[in-house]
């Protein structure tokens, strides 16, 4: 079933590095221990400690072994879910070969993401009575929105048929909700979306990063607009978050004149970050803290780093160890080897065991290509309290420019003078001569450009592609576009498994 705590609107402990800063509020325990409703949202102070907990469920994306991007990518056509061997993490190795049921689907990626809705419903329907600046509480109410709406589009791309819940829910009422059409969730995404940018700052200041902007609602909308086959409204929004194609945006965005900076991990909330999960070696999680939503580190980096690596000579990064997760297939690595962002995107390990120059144990679905773009180095490992490989703290990206161009020439059906400009812009960057836009132009720059970051199957599906790319995989069409929903949440309820499982 969903989660119940729909009261208990966070837990001591939860820190503000959602929101850049990285210090530590903690939310006030009356002496019984419950934070409720009842006793909270009494002043500023505790509503934006709310807010901190509504952000807090952007950390999925990254964070902790079930992470939207090391799942996202087992189940595309460029990576396999690798690991330790084939039990190794049921969820992700059943999604790679699409053999997911009800029983393997990890809970969290539908409780997470609801845990994060219920968080901001109840921000939106407290906080017109908090006593408060209205400034404040306006953008507040808009931010939760947002939230809301980024939730909501996780949920209906994964699972289809959901349940739209958009005020507080008693417990004993969980067992009567029923699934929205899909149609509308997009409708309620949209509604929020539109609501939250006219009360959204154009930008945030330096000590607000990780916070929603009206660019970052705006670019959001327009992705979900797309997802929803409304092209016109998609290119609309899009192209104000873009502006002109390789210069700066009306909302400060910049694609990054150097590739590679996109995966240095000290270069956060750059001019290319729209939407950007944040990460830190200082909430000093260790294995207690493993999997309870405590700890802030970047999961992405100790997962796909390569097992029982071993550095022989200077011609080989020294790396510490990893889990061998999202290896790339020998398909990627033959479409990807002679684009410039290769470096930048593979970490060509089958090449340094031939040379001589490193060694490794190799992990499930070997190919010796592992994910540069997270891989991280030893002087990534925190020397702060906690165990070294829950604390990176390199962030990701939900949203960053490049996609956002990509995906405004996208809707422009691949044609014209603007698509061509925006693609020209994106190779540009990298050194790339123009091509000729076109739809297959654009799918395989996206392929190219964001590798590994957690979008290709979303795209496949988006496309229409999903059936024939991965057929090999084992990938049925009518069924794998989605996940099927977990057995717990189908307990005693009204919930309809989606078709096929």
């Amino acid at each position: 079933m969903i989660n119940k705590k729909i009261l208990n609107i966070a837990v001591v402990g939860i820190l503000t590095c959602t929101l850049a800063s990285c210090s530590e509020e903690y939310l006030t325990v009356p002496a019984d221990g419950k934070l409720t409703e009842l006793n909270f949202y009494k002043d500023e102070s505790q509503a934006y400690s709310a807010l901190v907990a509504a952000y807090d469920p952007i950390r999925k994306n990254s964070g902790g072994f079930e992470n939207m991007i090391t799942m996202m990518n087992a189940g595309s056509d460029d990576q396999y879910a690798g690991g330790g061997g084939e039990t190794d993490g049921m969820g992700i190795q059943s999604f790679s070969n699409y053999s997911q049921t009800a029983f393997t689907i990890p809970r969290s990626f539908w409780n997470d993401h609801y845990q994060g809705i219920f968080r901001t419903n109840i921000l939106v329907k407290k906080l017109p009575d908090v006593p408060m600046d209205a400034a404040k509480k306006t953008r507040f109410i808009a931010e939760a929105k947002a939230l809301r709406a980024l939730y909501y589009f996780n949920l209906v791309r994964m699972f289809k048929n959901i349940p739209l819940i958009l005020e507080p829910v008693d417990p004993t009422q969980m067992y009567d909700i029923t699934q929205a059409a899909p149609a509308e969730v997009y409708k309620q995404i949209e509604a929020d979306l539109a609501s939250a940018i006219n009360d959204l700052p154009n930008t945030v200041t330096s000590s607000e990063l990780g916070r929603f902007s009206k660019g970052a609602a705006k670019a959001l909308l327009g992705k979900v607009y797309l997802y929803d086959g409304k092209k016109t409204e998609a290119a609309a929004q899009l192209a104000d978050v873009n502006g002109t194609p390789g210069g700066t945006s009306q909302y400060g965005y910049k694609l990054l004149s150097n590739f590679a900076d996109l995966w240095v991990t000290n270069n956060k909330f750059h001019s290319e970050a729209i939407i950007e999960c944040s990460h830190t070696n200082l909430s000093f999680a260790g294995w207690g803290n493993w999997g309870s939503g405590s700890d802030r580190g970047n999961s992405v980096c100790v997962m796909v780093g390569p097992r029982g690596y071993n550095k022989k000579t200077a011609n080989a990064p020294d790396l510490p160890a990893g889990w061998s997760f999202n290896v790339f297939t020998q398909d990627f690595y033959d479409f990807m080897k002679n684009d410039p962002r290769f470096s930048s995107t593979v970490f060509d390990l089958k090449a340094l065991k031939a040379s001589g120059d490193a060694d490794y144990v190799p992990g499930y679905k070997d190919t010796g290509y592992f994910l540069k773009k997270f891989l991280p180095t030893q002087a990534d490992v925190t020397t702060e309290a906690g165990d070294a490989v829950l604390n990176y703290k390199k962030d990701s990206y939900v949203i960053r420019l490049a996609d956002t161009y990509l995906l405004e020439a996208e809707a422009l059906g691949g044609t014209g003078a603007r698509a061509q400009a925006l693609l020209d812009a994106v190779r540009a960057r990298v050194g790339l001569p123009s091509v000729p836009v076109s739809l297959q132009t654009i799918k395989d720059e996206r392929r190219r450009e964001l590798a590994g970051e957690g979008h290709r199957f979303f795209d496949l599906v988006r496309w229409g592609d999903a059936a024939t790319v991965l057929a090999s995989r084992g990938f049925k069409a009518n069924k794998n576009e989605v996940f099927p929903i977990p057995y717990q949440e189908l307990q005693n309820t009204k919930l309809v498994q989606n078709p096929g499982y």
